[in-house]
């Protein structure tokens, strides 16, 4: 039989099938006084669906500050408080942080209950090596998305992100601008009917034809040592140049005596190149 003190719960909650929620976290909920959540509607469907009735409110990143005092109140006076998301591990790319630490500043009580996370769910499912690191949304425009690739590209661990499906063409763009010669998973309705994994090189993927719906993760494999001495940035560079100059294939052929790479590389590259300056 579970005990509960008063404290602050981190309640992992599905990140998709409803059935994905631990016999801890479905305890922890139904013996909560408070349970606070990004969006009601999402979480009484949850709630429904466990036959849960709990006092709701909502906690999100537009109003975290303003009801931190309240929190802190219900927590001083001994109420156990559930913190969940949507979907998945709450703080991670979610609101709560801030609340953590002031119960961290006054020494209230913290317990983490784990469960579902598209994180990890996404990394098991990649093939990639396991030693990764979680980075969470890019940012929107590409100037700043450019900033925060440039400064990743060369780290020798396995990548994550997540990325708006709606904005998944203009991401890829940018992967295969900064991370060449590398492999990408996209991971799409995880632990739903329609659970979809892409998996191709990030050299040969082609742009999505139709607009992926929801959020989507993204796994990068880690920098492939057979790639380090390659400047892709500059090698692409090159290419602008030539091909306002030449032909595709007298391109090809110029790269391929100057760099130690594949002439069906290079072609691809040369295509994508070919291909922007129509779009645009």
């Amino acid at each position: 039989m579970n005990s509960f003190v008063p404290g602050l719960y981190i309640v992992s909650t599905p990140i998709g099938n409803l059935d994905d929620i631990s016999l801890r976290a479905v305890e922890t909920i139904k013996n909560s006084d408070i349970v606070l959540c990004e969006d009601t509607r999402r979480s009484l469907k949850l709630l429904n669906h466990l036959k849960i009735s709990k006092k709701l409110i909502s906690y999100h990143k537009f109003n975290e500050k303003k009801e931190l005092s309240r929190i802190i109140q219900y927590l001083n006076e001994g109420k156990i408080v559930s913190l969940i998301s949507d979907a998945g591990t709450p703080v991670l790319s979610d609101p709560g942080n801030i609340l953590i630490n002031e119960c961290i500043k006054k020494n209230l009580k913290i317990i983490p209950i784990p469960g579902a996370s598209a994180i990890t769910s996404a990394m098991c499912a990649s093939g990639f090596d396991d030693q990764f690191l979680f980075f969470g949304f890019l940012p929107k425009t590409e100037k700043e998305a450019e900033k925060i690739m440039r400064g990743l590209r060369d780290i020798k661990f396995s990548i994550i992100f997540f990325i708006p499906g709606i904005k998944v063409n203009f991401y890829l763009k940018l992967f295969k601008k900064h991370f060449l010669g590398r492999k990408l998973m996209i991971a799409r309705e995880m632990t739903k009917i329609h659970e979809t994994f892409y998996r191709e090189e990030i050299n040969k993927i082609n742009m999505f034809k139709t607009t992926l719906k929801g959020e989507l993760t993204v796994v990068i494999s880690k920098k492939n040592n057979k790639t380090n001495n390659i400047d892709y940035e500059n090698i692409k560079k090159q290419m602008q140049k030539y091909i306002k100059k030449y032909t595709i294939k007298d391109t090809v052929d110029l790269i391929f005596n100057k760099e130690k790479m594949s002439k069906k590389l290079i072609y691809k590259m040369c295509l994508d190149i070919k291909n922007n300056e129509k779009t645009n």
